[in-house]
């Protein structure tokens, strides 16, 4: 299966955060040995039929080639495309962002979301199984990842729609790699 994952808090190339070589030989570590990172953000595609046990090894093997501990959370690829297909053609998408996180799936309509999208100046538009699609009331602003940290009591990490749009564009039709 195509997978896509989001390493959180990563700029690559920066001192203090795991770089591209480390990321690409935790992944071949992991058992995934052809991966393609996607901008200098932590944004990685794999392909595994079991891409839970290759997150969890490649974020161990991350951390010991680096030396910076860094989570990382996945979503199928096709499951991506397809909220890009519903959602993608968003008026502005600068202000959106799609948030990665392992909480289920989000009541948006429950008081204490509803209490801290108000607070936050957002909107969670669409919910799913460990994913979120907000809208921020002002563009450049980055509040989904704290919102959903808060509603799930986990860690969460977010690209901007516009991101998730070039990376679907990239690899929405080209095959799995093997």
């Amino acid at each position: 299966m195509r997978c896509i994952a989001f390493m959180r808090n990563v700029n690559q190339g920066q001192r203090g955060h795991p770089s591209t070589a480390d990321i690409v030989a935790g992944f071949t570590d992991a058992g995934c040995p052809e991966v393609q990172t996607f901008q200098s953000n932590g944004t990685i595609l794999f392909d595994s039929d079991e891409p839970t046990e290759v997150v969890e090894s490649a974020e161990e093997a991350i951390a010991a080639r680096s030396g910076h501990e860094r989570d990382i959370l996945w979503i199928p690829f096709a499951d991506l495309v397809a909220i890009v297909d519903e959602h993608g053609a968003a008026h502005d998408s600068r202000g959106y962002e799609f948030t990665l996180h392992r909480g289920g799936t989000v009541d948006v309509h429950a008081p204490e979301a509803n209490s801290l999208q108000t607070r936050a100046r957002c909107e969670i538009v669409d919910a799913g199984p460990g994913w979120a699609l907000v809208r921020n009331d002002v563009d450049g602003q980055g509040n989904a990842t704290p919102v959903l940290e808060r509603l799930t009591g986990d860690r969460a990490t977010s690209r901007g729609l516009p991101t998730i749009l070039r990376l679907v564009a990239r690899f929405g039709s080209s095959p799995p790699a093997h």
